[in-house]
């Protein structure tokens, strides 16, 4: 009886766990956009005040994650490679366009360039952490009934 239950109580939490690795890809896509719209803010800033080289601006970011794999690779590549599973195609083109702008031309044409791009950050932050939100609690409970299903076939 005692090992039957504690089979059940393992089946439950290791489906409920499946469920919240299948809703990573959600939360790694809004880690991004997250970290993105931060760094374009404190950019923009840089360009209004320190301005300081790229280099030396990019070592002082705290970014984590596919984010921060993306930063280390600007200063030594013209092209990044987005090659991300939770990236869509049109995101990769986006992105990879705002990268390769980094450090490129004067101050002004890049304060321009990077303001226009302010609202497409935004939108994409918004719009990723609202499917992080219901992607990520609809795997959880999808994992969870797997997780009971499984135990009824037990029982």
């Amino acid at each position: 009886m005692w090992l039957k239950l504690l089979l059940c109580a393992c089946v439950v939490a290791f489906c409920t766990f499946l469920g919240h690795l299948a809703a990573a890809r959600y939360r790694s896509r809004a880690s991004f956009f997250s970290q993105m719209c931060a760094f374009n803010e404190r950019y923009l800033n840089e360009l209004d005040y320190a301005r300081r080289p790229l280099k030396r601006f990019l070592s002082g970011q705290d970014a984590k994650g596919d984010f921060a794999r993306v930063l280390a690779q600007v200063p030594a590549r013209g092209d990044i490679p987005l090659k991300f599973g939770w990236m869509t195609a049109e995101e990769r083109t986006a992105c990879g366009s705002y990268f390769s702008m980094l450090g490129k031309g004067d101050s002004l044409s890049q304060r321009g360039y990077f303001s226009a791009q302010k609202g497409m950050l935004e939108q994409k932050r918004n719009e990723s952490e609202r499917e992080a939100k219901s992607h990520g609690a609809l795997y959880l409970k999808l994992g969870l009934l797997a997780g009971l299903a499984f135990v009824i076939l037990i029982v």
